[in-house]
């Protein structure tokens, strides 16, 4: 019989860097992030890393954009009439939601006087990342919060 694989909860520091260095966010400065294994709560390319890290250690990797968030899909930009967009001043990276909650929430890539070009893609599509962490705890995650599916304490969910 086999043994069920037990959930860690992976804590960890990091920055994101794109391919030129340029730094898009970082837990630095703020408290760590905290993941429950196996639950889709970070990208997949990232967390099969962590998985095989340990407390303390330090690590550089890149990501690669199908194993971060996907490749870029053109579909997913359109044109729409700008009398059908919610009123008001249109500005280019604008971002809303449609009333379908399963739609991605759109970006404004460009506006004209009659029209506005969206796009679905998430914003870090088609991009390959380079995560500098440092894990700062790894543990068995509790029985509540695997009932939960998701950490709880700093760097997790809060109720």
């Amino acid at each position: 019989m086999s043994q069920a694989k037990q959930q860690r909860v992976i804590t960890f520091h990091y920055t994101l860097t794109d391919t030129e260095g340029q730094t898009l966010d970082s837990s630095r400065d703020a408290e760590p992030l905290s993941f429950m294994e196996g639950m889709g709560q970070i990208i997949p390319g990232l967390e099969n890393i962590l998985a095989t890290l340990q407390k303390g250690d330090k690590k550089v990797v890149t990501i690669v954009s199908k194993e971060a968030y996907g490749e870029r899909n053109e579909q997913l930009v359109v044109e729409v009439e700008r009398a059908k967009l919610p009123k008001g001043d249109l500005q280019v990276g604008d971002q809303f939601q449609t009333e379908d909650p399963h739609s991605p929430p759109f970006t404004v890539v460009d506006v004209t006087e009659t029209h506005a070009m969206l796009d679905a893609n998430h914003p870090l599509a088609g991009m390959d990342l380079t995560f500098d962490v440092e894990i700062t705890e790894v543990r068995e995650a509790t029985d509540e919060e695997k009932s939960h599916g998701h950490a709880h304490g700093p760097g997790g969910h809060h109720h």
